[in-house]
């Protein structure tokens, strides 16, 4: 028998998911001992198929990092599908998972469970004490049902089964295999594209939305794929000394921030781009402050490595070989 796990990664093309496929490759994981299936292979939400594709596979570890995500725009205009495929793909691996003995498991969520008025830095404990971002309450809501999903397998079935399912929450992520869509992106690949396209194009000035003032934290995609495995390695004991059964979920971001202009200019630098940046404070500014408190994974001795300014260069060379003729 094979010392190494056999590991699913659902939602392995996504942003996350193949930076996860990446570091178990790079930690020396052998390549046929990682599980995948695209879309079209495996459809999620279909209870059925999941079921039966892990009777089949018997993986050992599962990183659930397959989602349906999307920006404000996106989340404004699909509530419906938003909430109802997150809620059915988390549902089906997770039950399907514990169904077919996979003991370990680790569900990526996301920032946007926090409420919105939330004090900064964002805690764990911060969950389920206010008002969501109305925007964004369906992604939210369904996010939370993933970490309560896990939780309540811990509870029921961790003596019996040996069930220990695990939760991360990712500040704004940026890197390798991001969306770089003009109007679906998220603000770092959205500037690393306006930013190239202005200088290509020798435009004078880039004017940026609001006034540039608020903060925002941002991490670097393969240092959030090292967190994961990091985290999912630690032994059981470990975890639940730093977490409790119904807050059992775990912070993961660099823990400095910068504002919306900074990052403006900083990606202006990566890319070359020399002309002037302007605000439009006529536009939203969206919430003043986005920080999260990473103490509970430093405490468990990891923090991140790649700082902004090489994270953008790496980020900017994928744009350069995915999304230029």
């Amino acid at each position: 028998m094979s010392v190494h796990p056999k590991i699913y990664v659902a939602g392995h093309r996504g942003m996350v998911g193949s930076a996860i496929v990446r570091q178990l490759l790079a930690q020396g994981h052998p390549a046929e001992r990682i599980v995948t299936r695209t879309h079209a292979e495996l459809d999620l939400t279909n209870q059925a198929a999941v079921h039966e594709f892990f009777a089949k596979e018997k993986p050992d570890q599962v990183y659930l990092a397959a989602a349906k995500v999307g920006g404000i725009h996106a989340n404004n205009a699909y509530p419906a599908e938003f909430i109802y495929q997150n809620l059915m793909m988390q549902g089906n691996v997770i039950d399907a998972a514990f169904r077919c003995g996979v003991q370990k498991l680790l569900f990526l969520g996301s920032s946007c469970i926090y409420p919105k008025l939330a004090a900064q830095p964002m805690r764990e404990d911060a969950l389920l004490t206010g008002t969501l971002e109305p925007t964004n309450e369906p992604y939210a809501i369904a996010k939370i049902a993933g970490i309560k999903l896990c939780e309540s397998y811990n509870r029921q079935y961790g003596q019996s089964h040996g069930v220990d399912y695990r939760s991360v929450m990712p500040t704004n992520l940026y890197g390798p295999g991001d969306n770089y869509h003009p109007e679906n992106s998220h603000v770092i690949p959205a500037l690393i594209r306006r930013f190239h396209e202005a200088k290509v194009n020798h435009v004078p000035s880039v004017t940026i939305w609001g006034t540039g003032t608020p903060r925002r934290e941002f991490l670097y995609v393969d240092d959030m794929a090292a967190a994961c495995v990091y985290v999912m390695s630690l032994s059981k004991a470990i975890y639940e000394q730093h977490t409790q059964p119904m807050l059992s979920h775990i912070n993961v971001g660099c823990g400095e921030d910068v504002t919306i202009l900074q990052v403006a200019q900083a990606v202006a630098r990566t890319v070359g781009y020399t002309g002037q940046i302007h605000t439009d404070p006529a536009k939203p500014d969206g919430t003043p402050r986005k920080l999260m408190d990473s103490s509970r994974l430093n405490a468990l001795g990891w923090q991140a490595k790649v700082g902004l300014e090489d994270g953008l260069k790496a980020a900017y060379q994928d744009f350069l070989a995915n999304c230029t003729a």
